[in-house]
């Protein structure tokens, strides 16, 4: 194709069904790039770059083996200065910008790709970009609802890629070792997780439709999403208020403690699940709930999950724990998970925080403090893309811990009622209300398709 006709092309694909398809066609088509020699940098492209985009584009930049050769974001404005922050990072080479992410995915130079997006849009890049033959760092959580969850796994098998998901924790030496101690038996049989998420938080101002900011496509940022009048809540920094475009506070910030508690526990699916909550705090404009309660059953163990978005005195664990030698304050820690042995009772802490196993009269009988993981899990995404190795947060591992937080927002968004849920299938026993959840109505020319 002629680089003219590929750039009217790719122009078109923001708009029109028909060239959204054949840009997928085109992408898949294309070989997969090679493994980065050792020798080499790695060459990285970051599709969104709001605040935690933004965040993880420097911290790979500062490596050594990396280097960036675009950042895109559909929103001109947002990451602004960042291109010159990573060329002062890779002395002195500037990545060219774009608001176009099928660019980065066509873009033949570009062996690997952050997706910082929200959450509605995490499935389409992170698919299309195993087909173009891209390896793939996706943000938490790694889906907005299960069958494209899985959707993505097969793309990652099918296609031969790297998917890393953004639960860091994973990759901190505190909970690998944490997990290690669980298997040794070191606080006996675990039958009780229970995972805590009680942030503090304020309302969310109801406010009117709006005329969209004229530098952005707002067809292109709804995407999957359902097509509704511009909101500035529906927007940056409020979308995670709303189903649409997220899972509620369980399923953008409850999924690190969740995945955490899956990988302790050592389990995949539940077999049952219920949840209620509702916005008790607040009278305000969010859709999701700021107080829910979440119960899952596996076999021999029960997990409940807590989050509210509004108790002050709640915080998640600082810098100065997070970087120091030092615990957090346990019964005030807003994102601690509390593990019930048989033996002993072990609360560890996620980012951070460390960890600490109690005996019942409250002596500490061993603790391993604990770092931020974000340069490990870093780490650990280069070091698969070199050797092919899977990385300690996979998809399927992603997918699996997704699926808890969309269980549990399914469950309350029924009512409360107890569903029965089949990991086999991913799919919901008896009940044809709750299977209509698994999967969202995708807005062409947005779709996933069934065979990716």
């Amino acid at each position: 194709m002629h680089p003219m006709d590929r750039r009217d092309f790719l122009r078109e694909t923001a708009r029109t069904v028909v060239g959204f398809s054949a840009a997928a066609g085109a992408l898949a088509a294309r070989r997969p790039v090679r493994a980065a020699a050792p020798s080499d940098r790695v060459v990285l492209g970051t599709v969104g770059l709001g605040g935690r985009g933004s965040h993880l584009t420097l911290g790979f930049a500062v490596r050594k083996d990396c280097e960036f050769a675009v950042l895109c974001d559909l929103d001109p404005r947002r990451g602004a200065g960042l291109e010159q922050r990573v060329a002062a990072a890779q002395g002195g080479k500037t990545p060219r910008r774009e608001t176009e992410y099928l660019r980065v995915l066509d873009d033949s130079a570009v062996d690997a790709v952050i997706v910082a997006t929200p959450d509605h849009w995490h499935a389409l890049p992170t698919i299309l970009g195993c087909q173009a033959g891209k390896d793939i760092f996706v943000e938490k959580p790694a889906s907005h609802n299960i069958w494209e969850g899985r959707k993505m796994v097969e793309a990652a098998r099918k296609h031969g890629r790297i998917v890393q998901v953004g639960t860091q924790t994973r990759s901190a030496p505190y909970a690998r070792r944490a997990a290690e101690l669980i298997r040794e038996g070191a606080i006996g049989d675990v039958h009780l997780c229970k995972v805590f998420n009680l942030k503090p938080g304020s309302p969310v101002a109801k406010r009117a439709d709006a005329d969209p900011p004229p530098e952005v496509d707002y067809d292109r940022w709804l995407g999957p999403a359902p097509l509704r009048p511009f909101n500035p809540n529906h927007f940056h920094g409020g979308w995670y208020y709303f189903w649409a475009y997220c899972g509620g506070d369980m399923g953008n910030d409850g999924i690190h403690q969740l995945d955490l508690a899956r990988w302790l526990i050592g389990r995949d699916s539940p077999k049952a699940v219920h949840a209620s909550g509702g916005n008790l705090a607040f009278d305000d404009a969010r859709e999701v709930p700021d107080t829910q309660v979440a119960t899952f059953e596996f076999d021999g163990l029960i997990l409940t999950f807590e989050m509210t978005n509004w108790p002050p005195y709640m915080k998640k664990t600082n810098n100065q724990v997070r970087e120091g030698d030092e615990f957090p304050l346990w019964f005030q820690n807003a994102t601690r998970i509390e593990l019930y042995g048989s033996k002993n009772q072990m609360i560890i802490g996620r980012h951070g925080g460390g960890w600490q196993i109690f005996t019942g009269d409250g002596k500490v009988v061993d603790q391993m403090f604990g770092r931020f993981p974000d340069p490990p899990h870093q780490e650990n995404f280069i070091e698969s893309v070199r050797s092919r190795r899977p990385p300690n947060a996979d998809i399927e591992e992603g997918h699996r811990s997704a699926i808890l937080a969309h269980l549990g927002n399914i469950s309350y968004r029924l009512g409360g009622r107890a569903l029965r849920f089949d990991g086999a299938s991913e799919s919901f026993v008896g009940d044809a209300e709750a299977n209509r959840y698994l999967r969202r109505v995708y807005r062409p020319p947005y779709a996933i398709p069934d065979a990716v």
